[in-house]
């Protein structure tokens, strides 16, 4: 479980194929403090460390994880946001995320608002818990933002300076593919409310 509070934008140094497997090795400030088999999200995926090295660690994205996110996309020198799992002995500064990244967006808009930024996001749903409510939660990259100009398939969210340094925002353009997760609340109250529609 995650807050969507990220800690830092790791730098991608090596790319490996095996197979249909993604090999992402990356550096961080916080290497040293990682161990094998922890779970870490990287732009919102939910991965494990294999391998640590030196001041760099490696995780294995496989097929699906590719097929569902950004992370097939990541070219040697892109950042990738990270987050280590939420403590339960620490306050949950942003919402609860899984790490399970439901579908991919892309950036249709930057616009700066004297000081801070608006980002605007597409995605075609895939279900009809795929959706945002105005002032609600969602992980764009594993970021927990706060929704606004919600739509049918698009959305905003407005970054902060020290977001928009903070975590690989200030890479994004129009056309950069994102990792979003929706709110796991209002997912399971979609799945409800779609059982009690067919059983009535």
């Amino acid at each position: 479980m995650f807050s969507g509070i990220v800690e830092e934008a790791a730098t991608v140094v090596k790319l490996e194929r095996e197979q249909e497997n993604l090999h992402i090795t990356m550096s961080c400030s916080f290497t040293n403090e990682l161990k094998i088999d922890q779970s870490i999200s990287h732009n919102g995926v939910c991965l494990t460390v294999v391998r640590i090295k030196e001041n760099t660690y490696t995780v294995t994205a496989i097929k699906e994880t590719l097929q569902k996110s950004n992370l097939d996309l990541l070219e040697v020198g892109d950042k990738v946001n990270l987050e280590r799992s939420t403590r339960l002995d620490s306050r949950l500064d942003g919402h609860m995320v899984q790490g399970h990244v439901d579908l991919t967006a892309t950036c249709t808009e930057v616009t700066e608002a004297d000081g801070s930024w608006y980002y605007t996001f597409q995605y075609e749903p895939k279900g009809e818990e795929h959706i945002t409510v105005e002032k609600g939660s969602v992980s764009v990259n594993g970021v927990s933002l706060t929704v606004v100009n919600s739509r049918d398939n698009t959305f905003q969210v407005a970054i902060i300076p020290f977001t928009y340094d903070l975590t690989n925002f200030h890479q994004f353009k129009v056309g950069t593919v994102v990792n979003l997760e929706f709110d796991i609340i209002g997912k399971y109250i979609a799945k409800i409310l779609k059982a009690q529609l067919k059983n009535s």
